[in-house]
């Protein structure tokens, strides 16, 4: 069972919460290609080792989350809402 200490709801099952995939950077819309585009949609890294992802709390507190997670052993290793990191 995966973990997820939400900033807001204290420790949950990983069943509570969508997984929205790893964190990239989106291209600029007006200039980008539409291969730059299809590359940002559909291909990602999926390396081993640390990434950031995006979750969002459906059964909780229904905020957006960044998650850096090790993709080798699961480990957690920090939860920020998305909307304290905007401020």
């Amino acid at each position: 069972m995966l973990v997820i200490v939400c900033p807001h709801c204290g420790p949950r099952n990983s069943n509570e919460f969508s997984f929205l995939g790893e964190r990239s950077s989106r291209p600029a819309v007006a200039t980008t290609t539409p291969d730059e585009w299809r590359r940002y949609l559909y291909t990602k890294d999926n390396a081993a080792g640390s990434q950031l992802e995006r979750w969002f709390h459906v059964s909780g507190c229904r905020r957006f989350l960044d998650v850096e997670r090790d993709t080798v052993t699961n480990e957690i290793r920090s939860v920020r809402d998305v909307a304290e990191d905007a401020r």
